[in-house]
């Protein structure tokens, strides 16, 4: 009878481990407005919590930023000091990749001292499905750019490249089932120069080629 319950015992610790050692990793909608919520909560974050707190607090290990040169950002961030009152920024258009795990974001932004500029962010969700920045730039202007009447959203096309350009992805670990192809949907890149100058670029697949969506050119020394 120990026996035997024993067994069952294990049978049942088998069937509770199996399926959380098979669960898929989630997948998402590619839902623009959760980027638009993000922001949102990230800029009431840095009023009521200070500016740089608010930056560290929501952005992945990864992340990077441009204080001109190219810094890792928790390492720079837990090095400042907030102001003592924010920038506040809005956010004007959300470009999101086909998979719903990769966002850029873009719109403007006002100091207390009332300069102006424009920002663009690049989102990236983590594990748990939470928006994470992994990328942050911006610059000033003379004058902030037009305000758009409505915050809009657009969705990359699928794309998984033509055949043969990208090799076949690794096993997932169960016989016979692969994970999806890497989602190219949606690209970004962030060149600096050694003068400092930089550019930033998303570019958003439109079924037929990719479309630079954001071209953001920042000189030297600023």
């Amino acid at each position: 009878m120990t026996a035997r319950l024993a067994l069952l015992a294990l049978g049942a610790a088998a069937l509770v481990a199996t399926p959380s050692a098979a669960k898929p990793p989630p997948r998402f909608q590619p839902d623009p407005s959760s980027v638009i919520a993000a922001e949102i909560a990230f800029n009431r974050l840095a009023q009521s919590k200070g500016q740089w707190i608010a930056f560290a607090e929501t952005a992945a290990d990864d992340a990077v930023m441009f204080v001109p040169q190219k810094v890792m950002a928790k390492d720079w961030l837990k090095k400042q000091a907030n102001p003592a009152a924010s920038v506040r920024w809005s956010t004007s258009v959300v470009y999101v990749s086909c998979d719903g795990n990769l966002a850029a974001s873009t719109g403007n932004w006002t100091r207390p001292d009332g300069s102006v500029g424009y920002y663009t962010t690049i989102w990236r969700r983590d594990r748990k499905g939470r928006w994470q920045w992994i990328m942050d730039h911006g610059d000033t202007l003379a004058t902030a750019r037009a305000t758009p009447e409505f915050l809009s959203g657009k969705v990359a096309t699928c794309r998984r490249g033509p055949q043969g350009a990208m090799p076949p992805p690794p096993p997932s670990g169960k016989k016979g089932e692969l994970p999806p192809p890497p989602d190219e949907s949606l690209i970004w890149t962030a060149d600096v120069a050694t003068d400092g100058s930089r550019q930033v670029t998303v570019r958003m697949w439109t079924g037929a080629a990719y479309e630079t969506v954001i071209d953001d050119r920042v000189k030297a020394g600023s």
